[in-house]
C-alpha cells in the first residue's frame, strides 16, 4: 500500500498535485481542508468549530481532525494506498496517524514537501481568494498568520518523518506540470525501494 503525505505551506499546490497524483497512482485523496469545507457547508457542529479556527488562519484542534481522518479512512476499506493533504500538521497528528495506519496494517510510506518561496505563496493564495470565495484567501494579513502557522507549528512535522529516512523536498516552483513530473520521479524512485 503507497501512503503519501503531501507536504507544504498553503498555497503550495497540494490540492492541485493530490488530484493528478490520486489518477496516476489510484490512491483516495483525503484533504483535511476539504473535510472541514464539507463539514462547514453542511453546517454541522464540527464544520461551526472548525470555521471559526479556519477564518482566524489557526489549526483545527487535533483530535478533531484524527477523528474526522480516521472516519474517512474507514469509508475506503479496499483503497490501494492514500494521499494525505494537510495532515498531519503537528507532531502529536504524525504519532496518531501513525498508530492508526499501523492499526490497520500499513503505515505512512512517504512524506512529499513542496518547497515554495513565501512571496509565491501570497501571491498564489490572493489569487485563488478571486476565484474560490474563501475568506481565509482573500486577505493577505490572514494569509501571512497561515503562513506564519505553518513555519512555526507544522513545519517541525518534516523531522518526525526525517527521523524515519520518510522525508523527501521537492522544488514547488514551476507549472504544475513540472511539480507533478519531480513528485512522480520521487515516487516512482521510492516505490523502487518497496
Amino acid at each position: 500500500m503507497l501512503n503519501i503525505v503531501l507536504f507544504g505551506p498553503p498555497g503550495a499546490g497540494k490540492g492541485t498535485q493530490a488530484e493528478k497524483l490520486t489518477n496516476k497512482y489510484n490512491l483516495v485523496h483525503l484533504s483535511t481542508g476539504d473535510i472541514f469545507r464539507a463539514n462547514i457547508k453542511g453546517e454541522t457542529d464540527l464544520g461551526t468549530l472548525a470555521k471559526s479556527y479556519m477564518d482566524g488562519g489557526n489549526l483545527v484542534p487535533d483530535e478533531v481532525t484524527i477523528k474526522m481522518l480516521e472516519a474517512e479512512v474507514d469509508k475506503n476499506p479496499n483503497a490501494e494506498g492514500f494521499i494525505f493533504d494537510g495532515f498531519p500538521r503537528t507532531t502529536p497528528q504524525a504519532k496518531a496517524l501513525e498508530d492508526f495506519m499501523k492499526g490497520k496494517g500499513t503505515t505512512i510510506s512517504v512524506m512529499m514537501a513542496l518547497d515554495v518561496a513565501e512571496q509565491e505563496l501570497i501571491k498564489r493564495l490572493l489569487s485563488r481568494g478571486k476565484d474560490s470565495g474563501r475568506a481565509d484567501d482573500a486577505n493577505e494579513e490572514v494569509i501571512a498568520n497561515r503562513i506564519g502557522v505553518y513555519n512555526n507549528q507544522t513545519a517541525v512535522v518534516a523531522d518526525f518523518y526525517n527521523k524515519q529516512n520518510k522525508f523527501q523536498k521537492i522544488d514547488g516552483m514551476g507549472s504544475i506540470d513540472e511539480i507533478f513530473g519531480r513528485l512522480c520521479a520521487a515516487i516512482d524512485a521510492f516505490k523502487v525501494q518497496l
